[in-house]
């Protein structure tokens, strides 16, 4: 058996080539048992946010990788030559220390961000109620969660407010100074959008609006904030009032075009409007940013002020490192140790039926009229005599065929001291 994961970051690949590989909610369970169906696959995972699409999966010796990335390009319908230069494929140990990496934070745009975490959790949830996980695919994801806590815990890995949407509303906050007199257009509702949201009332937003497919969950965010809520179909209609925009939606298309702001613009006498697209794949659509009173950001833009964030990060990430490289060994230690269980199983019973035949022969001596001590001392002796006759005939011949190694492993085996000199 072999752990693998395959995938693609915003490490490896810009945004255009990320969002052709995202999976969408209503897509997963399709897409797991798909991918459990693979040859090979014996088990299967999928992590799909704005910054990565990742697949977890056990495999058998014989199922070759290529076969993945192949079936991810067909799910997708994409050519191989498309995405191939941006896949990166763990195997084994490496597949392991990169999944805690990922939940802990050391992998993500925003170093030490928590949302991560969730988002794995999330995955691992999707394949339980998929049916594509098994014991070991299962220890694998429970023990990453344990490690992840232990960084959180045992260093200050998140100690700053540090995220994609903090990164967002400091840049607003660069662009305007200050922000009481802005009104801010939130596109979603999710977790995102509401740490923006959170940001942004920190920072003393002037007025918030929040548009989002379902209007209760609109409404509940920005009830919080004193804010109004209104449908994504009545965003053209609202867009002029906004200064700020953030989007962050779980749509498959770009929601916001480039007519309606062009519209909204000639409405606010071309004042100009600050955008941070936030979604994988984008929600407003990139011939935005051709309108010259528009500055429209990604989240791969974002990168130069989140970096200015992250310098109290840094001597904590390289504690959270050591305590993945452990981490990772004693999982791998612990999948080893699953191909002796078979072995002492069989050694164990082998040893248990001599004890239960040797037994039943004593207790029938006893019933006989023998001696306690007689026929303890006959068990005793016969017990240890088979016991010890396979493993002394094994070290025996060993010795006969010169095999030290043999020997000398035997000797470890059997926690004996080492030879003494001249002993035979």
């Amino acid at each position: 058996m072999s752990f693998v994961t395959l995938g693609i970051n915003h490490r490896t690949a810009p945004v255009e080539i990320r969002e052709r590989v995202t999976f969408a909610p209503e897509d997963l369970q399709r897409a797991l048992t798909a991918l459990n169906q693979q040859p090979g696959v014996a088990e299967a995972a999928l992590l799909s946010t704005c910054n990565r699409t990742e697949l977890y999966c056990r495999l058998d010796k014989q199922q070759s990788s290529d076969q993945i990335i192949d079936w991810l390009c067909e799910f997708h319908n994409l050519e191989r030559s498309e995405i191939e230069p941006y896949v990166y494929l763990h195997p084994d140990i490496d597949a392991v220390q990169h999944m805690l990496r990922v939940a802990s934070g050391l992998d993500s745009l925003i170093l030490g961000e928590p949302q991560i975490l969730g988002q794995i959790k999330t995955a691992y949830q999707h394949a339980v109620d998929a049916g594509t996980t098994g014991s070991l695919l299962e220890r694998l994801f429970h023990h990453t969660f344990s490690v992840a806590k232990q960084v959180r815990t045992d260093t200050a890995i998140g100690s700053s407010p540090v995220s994609v949407a903090f990164a967002a509303v400091s840049l607003a906050k660069q662009i305007f100074g200050e922000l009481n007199e802005q009104t801010v257009m939130l596109l979603g509702a999710g977790e995102t959008i509401e740490l923006a949201a959170q940001h942004l009332h920190e920072n003393g937003i002037g007025r918030i609006i929040v548009a989002n497919r379902t209007a209760e969950r609109a409404h509940t965010l920005a009830s919080q904030y004193d804010g109004y809520a209104i449908a994504l179909d009545e965003l053209p209609a609202h867009l002029a009032e906004a200064d700020i925009v953030i989007a962050s939606t779980a749509s498959q298309e770009p929601i916001l075009h480039k007519e309606p702001v062009k519209q909204a613009l000639k409405q606010r006498k071309h004042r100009p409007i600050f955008m941070v697209d936030i979604a994988v794949p984008r929600d407003i659509d990139p011939s935005v940013a051709e309108l010259n009173d528009v500055y429209l950001y990604t989240v791969d833009d974002l990168q130069e002020v989140i970096q200015e964030n992250l310098k109290s990060r840094q001597e904590a990430a390289k504690q959270a490192e050591d305590i993945v490289e452990i981490q990772a060994s004693h999982f791998m230690n612990w999948l080893r140790s699953l191909d002796t269980v078979s072995l002492i199983r069989e050694y164990r019973g082998r040893a248990e039926a001599c004890r239960d035949e040797l037994m039943e022969k004593a207790l029938s001596q006893l019933s006989k009229g023998k001696s306690n001590e007689d026929v303890m001392r006959w068990l005793a002796n016969t017990l240890t005599n088979k016991l010890l006759h396979q493993p002394c005939a094994q070290i025996k011949q060993a010795g006969f065929e010169g095999r030290n190694d043999l020997i000398e492993n035997a000797r470890q085996l059997l926690d004996l001291p080492e030879a003494q000199e001249g002993e035979s």
